[in-house]
Parts: structure tokens; sequence; C-alpha cells
């Protein structure tokens, strides 16, 4: 029993991950029109009608603004903190509520908890997913971490994390000073380097694979962010690094064992 982890798309013109079980589909984030949605989910021979639930991170439209055709077109179930829900104006039928650090169960073998992750204007989370006593991390959009985070990812099987900018690039490039000033505060997004940083604190022998993700196609370059990270776990690491780009799917990953009892302390989306 494995669960398969794959990016439908990364980057600033939309995000979207599938997680896969023998028992449940879920997307993490929608930020594609349902006409995407549909074209990169056919690529794996599934419809939107085959997915059991859609988590959203947070409001802003690359994440979450493909969550409401989800609800009026198929009549999936979306999962999201109230604020997140609020903003997208999403069908209260149709949603499900969660706050920070609950964990959802879907299904008899998926179990997803939404840990807080710093990033402007939002209610943001990452999300970290079990399933057969493995675990992989979705994290997207903050600008900085807590201990918090790090105690709840470290020693994930799977990490996905943006890499969204080299520093220098950033910096000298055409964006005005306020724009950069943004992108790499706290509420902003991670840097090569950063990303780097936190993976170095997360990483364990158990740590199998690693994907970066929403790389900016102006701020960064795929050998940049590639080289960064590895400068800081090339001693800790010796798994399969991946990168996600804007049209995906691209690759999967696989993880989990049969076996494991998912904590009772749960949401049901039944």
């Amino acid at each position: 029993m494995t669960m398969t982890i794959t990016h439908l798309g990364t980057g600033s013109r939309g995000n979207s991950t599938l997680l896969e079980t023998p028992s449940a589909k879920v997307l993490v984030d929608q930020g594609f029109s349902g006409v995407q949605l549909q074209k990169r989910l056919a690529r794996l021979n599934l419809k939107p009608d085959d997915i059991d639930a859609v988590f959203i991170s947070h409001h802003h439209g690359d994440h979450g603004g493909g969550a409401l055709v989800c609800q009026r077109k198929w009549g999936l179930r979306v999962l999201a903190n109230e604020r997140t829900a609020q903003e997208l104006g999403l069908e209260p039928e149709l949603t499900t509520y969660f706050e920070a650090l609950d964990l959802v169960r879907i299904g008899d073998d998926l179990a997803v908890l939404p840990v807080p992750v710093p990033h402007a204007g939002s209610d943001n989370v990452a999300f970290v997913a079990s399933h057969g006593g493995e675990r992989a991390a979705i994290i997207t959009d903050l600008g900085s971490w807590t201990d918090e985070l790090v105690t709840h990812v470290r020693g994930c099987e799977h990490i996905s994390i943006e890499a969204n900018y080299d520093h220098k690039r950033l910096m000298y490039g055409p964006y005005p000073y306020s724009l950069k000033d943004r992108i790499s505060g706290r509420g902003g997004h991670l840097s090569n380097d950063q990303t780097g940083q936190f993976l170095a604190e997360v990483c364990t022998e158990k740590t199998r694979s690693i994907t970066l993700t929403h790389l900016s196609e102006k701020n960064n370059m795929p050998h940049l962010a590639e080289s960064t990270v590895l400068f800081y776990i090339d001693e800790l690491f010796s798994g399969d690094l991946t990168i996600s780009g804007q049209q995906g799917p691209d690759f999967s990953h696989y993880i989990g064992q049969s076996g494991e009892e998912l904590a009772a302390d749960e949401i049901s989306t039944n």
C-alpha cells in the first residue's frame, strides 16, 4: 500500500498536488481553471469526479482560485480554514472548515494535518499527509518558518517545498523595491538559501525524496535552486531531488507501508 504524490503544476500561474492512496484521492490546492484541471488529471487517467476532497492552503488565486469551480461543476468537497473559505466565496454546503493542527481523515488510509506557516495577508497552512506509517509534507508560500513547522516536518519521508527565488536575481532584477521587500520578507516566499537552511533542519535518514516547487520564472532558475539547496543538505540527504514546474504532471513519488493506525482525533469529511 502506497501513497502517490504528484504535482499537477506549481508556480505563479497555478498550483495543485494530487495525493492518492488505495482508498482516497485528494488535491492539495486548486489554482487552475476547470479546463486545466481536467487536462492535467486526464494525463493520469483521472477525472475531477474521481477526487474525494480538495484541501486549500490559503486564499491566493494561484492556490485557491479554482476551488469554487470544483464545487459548482463537480460537487467536490473543499476543506479550508474559515478565513480562506470566506475570501474564496466557497459554497457553505460543500465546505468543511478545519482549524490549525486538526487532523483530518479522508477514507480509511489517509490523514492530513494542517500546520500554520507565516505568509502575509492570509491564514496560510502547510499540510503533512500520513499513510501507512509514513508522511509527506506539502509546504508553499511562506517567508520563514516556525519551530512548530520544523517539529511536524522533521523526518518526513517526502518533502515538497517552495524554492521561490535566488536572492541576487531578485535584488538585481526589474521588480520595484516594494515588491522585492514583500517577496523577501517574513510574510513572502522562501529563497533558495532559506529552503536549503530549512531542509537542513528537517531532513533525517528517513527522508527519501524532496521536490522543489513554486520557482519564480523571473527570479530563479532550476539549476540555481538545486545547487543551492544541495549545498546545505548534501551530507544529510542522499535521496531523490526533483523540481516541479508550471507544466505538470511530470513525475510522481511513492511512500507508505501497510498497517498504520491513523489517529482518532480527526475530522471526517463523510
